[in-house]
């Protein structure tokens, strides 16, 4: 009997470094040899931070004045006091949209694509936390008009409705009885031999296979063996082989997951009436329509008194009507406010979060080839991805697709490398490159208050 192939799913490599940019930096520096041009390297990985900190400076100033027209607290206020038009409103939202897209880019987040998701919906995890999203309250429009405007390969399904962005992986165990999942298991097992050994199986399946779509693509399983490439087991009840032990006894689940998970949903405000407004209506109705009834059956009928009866009437609907109107705006805002604030990563946090992200990451990037280069002489672009894989790979153990292309970029920018006819680039010496991008705002506020900030990187760098 031949051995039972592994559940096996093959990941595909990150771009983003995911190391401490203060570990990165600590260990490169101890490669340094010379004290001086230590002192050297850590003034430039300073000087780098600052200056693509500067760059994007701007870009998130931008972001956060966008998002504030359209935070959920107060942005309508906002968007009241700015006194703009709906295209003007319409032009601001597809903005925000691209900045934020742009900054999800460069922070390596990927869109969860629908195959990424049939994975994760293609077991019963134990580890799930059910989350019911209420579409009807979620704007389709604006993810319409953006994707419109800027075509995205491999949308999922719902990218009207709202946007899931992914970053790296990791892996989930969990070790227990599970007794309920084993008894379903084995009722699923014994319900499929039964259909098997009856015939009905191929009968029912032959019929439903038949409407199945067949543009689904199946999961796709891997189970090819390739240092370069990343590899996950996953181990289910479902495909477990229940032996005595592992009926009885304790056992361990284990699925791929994402490490950084953000999801992006525009909601749309159409309050209305609470319940108890709404008894309130019918009740009141209810009673005049019975009361004006009796009165226009009475011999006697008043024709004033069916007046003011209908009058009380109208005027406590209406009464109930405009109170709701204005305690609307506020009822809104506690209710979004008691929410938000429930929410850790969320709004302008995680914005920030993001932000902060981008610069880490772009920073890294700069830092790994430059020392790269330095250490290790010139190297064609092709050259240099692979050093840069070799060396996060051996110094820290991480595997990641590095984006050389995105560092060369910003080697060329801060004008720190050289490139000759044959395609091969060179850093310039340690000296020469502080030089080049020279004294930055940071340092001269740094030295006007601590005196000589040449040893504060440092001395961070070696506390980590």
């Amino acid at each position: 009997m031949g051995k039972k192939k592994k559940d096996i799913i093959q990941l595909e490599r990150e771009s983003v470094i995911p190391i401490l940019k203060h570990k990165l930096i600590a260990a490169l520096s101890d490669h340094i040899e010379l004290g001086a041009d230590r002192d050297e390297f850590l003034k430039l990985c300073q000087r780098v931070e600052y200056t693509i900190r500067a760059w994007y400076h701007l870009h998130f100033e931008d972001l956060m004045q966008l998002y504030a027209l359209f935070e959920p607290i107060y942005g309508a206020n906002k968007l009241e006091q700015q006194n703009l038009t709906p295209e003007d409103i319409d032009i601001c939202e597809q903005k925000f949209l691209s900045c934020l897209f742009e900054v999800m880019d460069k922070s390596n987040f990927k869109i969860a694509t629908d195959d990424e998701i049939n994975i994760a919906l293609s077991a019963q995890y134990r580890l799930n936390l059910p989350i019911v999203v209420n579409e009807a309250k979620l704007d389709k429009r604006l993810f319409t008009k953006y994707f419109a405007k800027n075509p995205h390969d491999n949308l999922p399904y719902f990218a009207d409705k709202f946007i899931i962005f992914r970053r790296g992986f990791g892996i989930d165990k969990m070790t227990a009885y599970f007794i309920k999942s084993k008894i379903n298991t084995i009722l699923a097992r014994l319900w499929r031999c039964f259909l098997t050994v009856t015939g009905v199986k191929r009968i029912l399946f032959t019929k439903s296979g038949a409407s199945i779509d067949k543009d689904i693509k199946p999961v796709e399983i891997c189970v090819e063996d390739d240092q370069n490439d990343l590899y996950v087991e996953r181990i289910r009840i479902e495909k477990m082989k229940l032996s005595f032990s592992n009926l009885v006894g304790k056992v361990t689940i284990q699925e791929p997951t994402f490490q950084n998970n953000c999801c992006l949903q525009p909601e749309k405000n159409n309050p209305g009436l609470t319940p108890m407004d709404w008894v309130k209506f019918i009740v009141s109705a209810v009673i005049g329509l019975v009361t004006v009834i009796g009165s226009l059956s009475s011999p006697k009928a008043d024709i004033r008194v069916i007046f003011a009866i209908l009058s009380s009437v109208v005027g406590y609907c209406v009464k109930t009507y405009f109170t709701f109107q204005s305690n609307l705006v506020s009822y809104q805002s506690l209710i979004t406010q008691s929410v938000y604030d429930k929410q850790l990563d969320s709004g302008r946090g995680t914005l920030l979060h993001l932000c902060d992200n981008v610069i880490q990451q772009e920073v890294k990037e700069v830092i790994v080839s430059f020392f790269v280069l330095m250490e290790q002489g010139q190297a064609t672009r092709q050259e240099l991805d692979q050093r840069c894989e070799d060396l996060i790979k051996h110094e820290f153990g991480e595997i990641c697709n590095f984006d050389v292309d995105d560092a060369v970029q910003k080697l060329e920018k801060l004008g720190i490398v050289t490139k000759d006819l044959a395609g091969r680039y060179t850093s310039v010496n340690l000296k020469l490159a502080n030089e080049i991008i020279g004294t930055t705002t940071e340092e001269v506020v740094l030295k006007a208050k601590h005196g000589d900030s040449s040893s504060r990187y440092y001395g961070k760098v070696r506390s980590f």
